[in-house]
């Protein structure tokens, strides 16, 4: 099996596989017009839980940044929505309901993706956040592609939750994708009462996991599913072959951690809203074909909380 040469040139000449991570930055910018509808707000205004976004560990994805609407969409469902303390602790985290953590990075990558990379938090952070959520706290964490999962693999590891530090492809061999549509007509979109009532949701790339233990899928690959790591030493970059197949990994799921909730997705921009290169594309929430990632974000959020 290969990535196949047509799929391989549109990935490498992308975004995706430019090596310096200002110059990615510098091609997506949040969409500040796009403000997806709420029939019912779940809280009355400033009313709800307490959510902290992590903007501390050189996130790609930030309440002031490319999660701009992902914050304010949650804040006019009634959460009460800030940026979390820079760095994790007991008492940092004792003023939150909900952690959102997406794709942090350790400080030697936040300019340059290529290999190491290293944790993005300490083993002390580690610990405050793990029994944080063993007491009761609620932890969305959302890890992308290749080298986010490299950041968040210690993290992620005392959940029981085992990134794959790649990017992901799914479809059949002669035509295999990065971004993908889960559907409910599939299969892939899994039921459960965070799907009910949506049909699909898209993603744009991003990595996938497996979980030791108990937990509910909610976005499943299909059984061609691929990864491929990104050689950055190469110029341009290019992916390290044969690639590992998948089949059958997660890129949705959610499970319970002690007296606490987990939701764990493997690609961020579905939760966001921007636009991306020379020709500002939709992408994330406001794309045509992400219709149910707003409802499906928000009850995700709805799960955390225990609002159902």
């Amino acid at each position: 099996m290969n990535l196949g040469r047509g799929l391989q040139r549109r990935i490498i000449t992308g975004a995706l596989c430019l090596l310096a991570a200002g110059t990615i930055r510098a091609q997506q910018v949040p969409d500040t017009d796009f403000s997806p509808a709420i029939s019912k707000p779940a809280y009355a205004a400033d009313k709800g839980p307490r959510v902290g976004i992590d903007g501390g560990h050189h996130n790609f994805h930030t309440a002031e940044g490319r999660y701009q609407t992902f914050a304010k969409l949650l804040s006019r469902d009634g959460y009460r929505v800030g940026s979390a303390a820079k760095e994790f602790s007991t008492a940092s985290l004792g003023s939150l309901d909900i952690l959102v953590i997406s794709n942090a990075l350790h400080e030697s990558n936040a300019e340059n993706w290529a290999p190491p990379n290293p944790p993005a938090f300490t083993e002390q952070e580690n610990d405050a956040v793990e029994s944080w959520v063993r007491r009761g706290g609620s932890l969305l964490l959302i890890v992308d592609h290749q080298p986010f999962p490299g950041a968040a693999e210690a993290l992620a590891a005392r959940f029981g939750v085992e990134f794959k530090n790649a990017y992901v492809f799914d479809g059949p061999e002669e035509n295999r994708q990065g971004s993908l549509i889960f559907r409910n007509t599939e299969g892939s979109l899994r039921e459960h009462e965070v799907t009910t009532g949506i049909e699909s949701v898209a993603n744009f790339g991003g990595s996938a996991f497996q979980v030791a233990g108990e937990h509910s899928a909610l976005l499943r690959l299909s059984p061609a599913a691929v990864a491929a790591r990104l050689n950055y030493s190469k110029q341009p970059a290019d992916f390290e072959l044969p690639e590992e197949p998948i089949g059958g990994w997660l890129q949705g799921a959610l499970l319970q951690y002690g007296k606490g909730r987990i939701a764990v997705f493997a690609e961020a921009a579905m939760f966001s809203a921007q636009l991306a290169g020379p020709e500002r594309h939709p992408m994330g929430m406001n794309a045509p074909q992400a219709k149910g990632n707003a409802p499906f974000l928000l009850n995700v959020l709805h799960w955390l909380s225990r609002s159902f």
